[in-house]
Order: structure tokens, then C-alpha cells, then sequence
């Protein structure tokens, strides 16, 4: 315990007596200081017993012992020591009465009790209670240590927040509550995610103070890593602000929780060149051979229909290495998708690859419902249309997403094809996230909102264009009436209020001047999809 007043108050052989502010007694006092200045403020810290023979002050001036006394109150000064039988036989009553108004204990010190006896006692008590915070944090920590390596980070929260008589919970990567001790603070944990969120994107190591949501709650939130990101957030809910030894406590489980974070860094990473592995034996068409290698690493993904996920963004991974908010935006993709796996207790195979990102998970699970949703979040703040709707092309720094469909391991090359081609497609869209089955029950038509393909079509077009605006026929016009009604003359003409034979003289035009035959579905074919292309201006 730390020494106070009362315990000075009650020292044998010190022999002070208490002359005004009982009720003070239990303040904590950090240290004992002489001064005889009639203004000992500025060398005030705060904690501090001020000792006084009151040699330079008028301590029979009621005034002046109130704005003496008011200013130490002020300044945090916890108690006022009074040496009698030097300058003052006796305290002089305005002091008393000023210290009582005030509530500032006020000690009287006998003339045989010097001030240096004081000083050491104070000094001897300090020192006592910083070793057995010390003693009390190294036992801590050893307890700590024991839960880390024998229950996890789960036993090692419950050491903690016995040691500090509150609760602490370890937050991952997106901010999740991973973990409580005791079981209770799950609520008051979960309240405090937004708080969490807002630490993650200051540079670690970093720790803020957050208002509990209980009333007597005061939360304290600390990085864990050592990376740019932080790989998880704990949080220790005290009623009171942590004292020397719960200090120790917390820094140790900082520690400890940062090791075993770190060393799962490691063994994720291990686990990505395994699973780099068994991709590349999926794509070679060797599912057997990647079930061998995989084991029990990812249970039972490679049985059941699975997914591929593609994401790149553009940005090369030096830069992203160097921070690049672009290019971690591959990275808060892959914390959002791991962490739901890991909070459905599902499997899920990563591989960065380069400028990308391949992500195998189960169809239906909860890694693809999070890479949806973290979609459609940046979806809804870059402000994108629908799912069909053709729109500018993204910035290549943005990150883009292809989602293939279920497949089984037979036919994983054909569903990274699948996701390549989506990502492609939401690169040109302007879109966020393209899944694979959209293209497939959608229309060409979007697809066509491509600068080289209406280059293709202008060009294509520009000599029927050209003739048309010479005002000697509707050439233009005529071939997509005959088009669209699959050469159907009658029909054709029909729809154009002409003659058929005025419409077969138009399309022999449009063979001479194109060069090209009608005859030839790819010509036809093509010309089709060009005015398809350019009605689209």
C-alpha cells in the first residue's frame, strides 16, 4: 500500500499531531519537501508534504494564510507540516483555520523531530512500496508467463484481469472480440469496438484511454505488434486508475500477447507458402497431390464447392511493404476475410501473389459473405452504380475483386480463370467486386464499354458514317433494321417504311463500301456488335 498522511500521522517516532483536515489523511503522499519560500508553487508537483518553519511568512495573517494555504491546494500539495517551537511556539491559529476551511491536513512536528527524519521516512515508505511493486510485478509476470504457455491467450487474460481486479479483452486484426476474462465483459468489450477501430489507424505501438460504457469503468486500449498495422488491440477495464504493480502487469501481458501475435505472424506466413503450394497444384489440374500436401491444414475445404477470390489493386508490393494506403488495401481485405474464417471456425486458403491476392474459401461461408460486405462498403463510399451498369473505369490503384463460382478441386484452373475474368470486368465497370455468375446471366452489351472495342467500332463504321452524312442514304440505319430482323427483307423494309428492293440496293451498298460480305456470319456478327458498341454514346 502506499504511504499516506495517516500512516505519517501515526509513525512512533515522528510524534506529529494532526491539527486540521482529518478527512485528507488517506491521500497518498509522493514525497517530502522543505521550504521556507513564500511562494513554494513553482517547485510543486503535485503529492508533495511541504514541511515549514514558516520563517518568511506571516503566519498570523488570516489573509494571507488563506491565499498561501489556497495556493497549495491548487498546486496538489496533499499536507502541510508545521514545525513548532522555532519561529512559532505554537501553529498560529490563522494557519489552522485557513488549513480547516481548505481541507489541507495540517501536521504539527515537534521541535526535537527534524525535518530530515521526516524526509527519510517518507523516502523509506516510497522505496518500500516500489519494491513490492516490483516484487508484485515479476510475480505477475510469472503467472502471466505460465497462463501464456498453458492456456493461451485466454488464460493469460483471465491472470490479467485478476491481477488488476477488472476485466481485459483481446481484440484481432478488424477489430473483433476475440477474447474475455471473465466471461462477463463480452458486452462491455463489444462496446468498444468503434474505440478500437479508431486506435488501429494511429502507427503502433499506440494506446488511447476510453470512457468504459459502465459507469465505473476506466479502459485502457494498447496496440499489439510490431508491424505497421497492429495484429490485435487489448483492453484492461479497472475502476480506478492502475497502480505501480497492475502497471507492470499490463506492460508484461502487452509482452506476451505481442510474442504469441508475432509468432502466429510467423506460422501464418509458413502457412502461406504451403498453401501457395497447394494452389499451384489446383491449377496444374493435381487435386490428389494438393490434398496430400495440404493434410489437415485446411480440413475439409478442398472436398466441398469452394470459391477463388481475386484482388489486386495495382500498386506494386514494394510500395505496399512501404505503407501504401493503396496497397494495403489488399491487406484490409484479407483481415476481414481471415477473421470472419476464423470467428466461424472455417478453413481458408491465402495467397499473395505479386500484385495480387488469391483467396480460396467455402461457398456460402463466411469469408466470401465479409469479402461482399467489405466490397460494398467501398462500393457505397466511391459512390458506384448497379451490379449491370456500365461506368468509368477504376483508378489501377483501386482495389478490384473477381469472385469466381462454386466449383470442386477438378476445376480450380477454370475458376481462377473465372475470377480473373470478373476482376477485369469490375476493373472496366469502375466496380469494387464482379462475381463471375453476373457476367453469365447478364448481357454482353456492358461488356462492350471498352475503348478498343468502339475504336474497333468506329473505325468499322466510319465509312458508312461518312456516306450517310453526305445525305445520300441512311446506310447506317438500314443495316441495323436488316440486322435485327436476322435478313428478313420484308420485315426489314417493314420497319424502315421502304421498299425491300430499296433496302437490298442499301445493303449492297454497304458490301461495296465496307469491302465485306453479308454473307459471312463473322461480318455480320461483327457489325452488329459494333452498333451495338456506338448506340451506347
Amino acid at each position: 500500500m502506499p504511504l499516506t498522511l495517516a500512516s505519517l500521522a501515526h509513525h512512533s517516532a515522528l510524534k506529529l499531531t494532526v491539527r486540521a483536515g482529518e478527512d485528507g489523511l488517506d491521500v497518498p503522499v509522493r514525497w517530502a519537501h522543505a521550504s521556507e519560500l513564500a511562494d513554494p508553487v513553482p517547485y510543486m508537483e503535485g503529492g508533495e508534504l511541504l514541511l515549514i518553519t514558516a520563517l518568511k511568512l506571516d503566519a498570523e495573517d488570516a489573509a494571507a494564510m488563506r491565499r498561501y494555504v489556497r495556493r497549495l491546494v491548487e498546486a496538489g500539495v496533499v499536507g502541510l507540516g508545521f514545525a513548532v517551537g522555532v519561529h512559532y511556539e505554537d501553529i498560529p491559529e490563522a494557519l489552522v483555520e485557513a488549513a480547516r476551511e481548505e481541507g489541507l491536513p495540517l501536521l504539527e512536528v515537534p521541535r526535537r523531530t527534524p525535518f530530515l527524519a521526516i524526509s527519510k521516512a517518507v523516502s523509506a515508505a516510497v522505496a518500500a512500496d516500489q519494491y513490492r511493486a516490483v516484487t508484485a510485478g515479476f510475480a505477475a509476470q510469472r503467472e502471466l508467463t505460465r497462463q501464456a504457455l498453458t492456456g493461451g491467450p485466454e488464460g493469460l487474460l483471465a491472470a490479467l484481469a485478476a491481477q488488476v481486479d477488472g476485466w481485459a479483452a483481446l481484440y484481432d486484426a478488424s477489430g473483433a472480440v476475440v477474447a474475455t476474462a471473465p466471461e462477463w465483459a463480452g458486452r462491455r468489450a463489444a462496446r468498444l469496438t468503434a474505440d478500437v477501430r479508431r486506435l488501429r489507424e494511429r502507427a503502433v505501438p499506440a494506446s488511447s484511454v476510453a470512457a468504459g460504457p459502465e459507469d465505473d469503468d476506466r479502459v485502457e486500449l494498447h496496440t499489439l505488434g510490431t508491424g505497421r498495422r497492429p495484429r490485435a488491440v487489448l483492453a484492461v477495464g479497472t475502476a480506478a486508475a492502475l497502480g505501480t504493480a497492475e502497471r507492470y502487469a499490463v506492460h508484461s501481458a502487452i509482452a506476451l500477447l505481442t510474442l504469441i501475435t508475432e509468432r502466429s505472424r510467423s506460422l501464418h506466413a509458413a502457412e502461406q507458402r504451403i498453401g501457395a503450394a497447394v494452389l499451384r497444384m489446383l491449377l496444374a489440374g493435381e487435386p490428389d497431390h494438393a490434398r496430400a500436401v495440404a493434410g489437415h491444414l485446411y480440413g475439409g475445404l478442398l472436398d466441398a464447392p469452394f470459391r477463388i477470390v481475386v484482388a489486386e489493386t495495382g500498386t506494386a508490393p514494394a510500395a505496399r511493404a512501404q505503407g501504401d494506403p493503396n496497397g494495403d488495401a489488399l491487406g484490409a481485405l484479407e483481415e476481414a476475410m481471415e477473421s470472419a474464417a476464423a470467428r466461424s471456425g472455417e478453413a481458408v486458403l491465402v495467397v499473395p501473389d505479386g500484385e495480387r491476392l488469391v483467396v480460396l474459401a467455402a461457398d456460402g461461408g463466411a469469408a466470401v459473405a465479409a469479402c461482399c460486405d467489405h466490397a460494398a462498403a467501398l462500393e457505397a463510399v466511391r459512390g458506384t452504380g448497379g451490379a449491370h451498369e456500365p461506368l468509368m473505369g477504376a483508378d489501377e490503384d483501386e482495389l478490384v475483386v473477381g469472385l469466381s463460382a462454386p466449383v470442386g478441386p477438378i476445376a480450380a484452373s477454370a475458376a481462377y480463370k473465372q475470377a480473373g475474368q470478373a476482376l477485369s470486368v469490375a476493373r472496366r465497370r469502375g466496380r469494387v467486386l464482379v462475381e463471375h455468375e453476373q457476367m453469365a446471366a447478364g448481357s454482353v452489351v456492358p461488356l462492350l464499354a471498352d475503348d478498343a472495342v468502339r475504336a474497333f467500332a468506329d473505325g468499322l463504321l466510319r465509312p458508312l458514317n461518312e456516306h450517310d452524312a453526305t445525305g445520300r442514304g441512311d446506310l447506317v440505319a438500314s443495316l441495323r433494321a436488316w440486322l435485327s430482323r436476322h435478313g428478313q427483307w420484308d420485315a426489314a423494309a417493314a420497319d424502315l417504311g421502304v421498299h425491300r428492293h430499296t433496302l437490298r440496293y442499301r445493303m449492297r451498298r454497304v458490301e461495296e463500301i465496307l469491302g465485306r460480305s453479308l454473307d459471312d456470319p463473322d461480318v455480320r456478327m461483327e457489325l452488329w456488335l459494333a452498333l451495338k458498341a456506338t448506340s451506347s454514346d
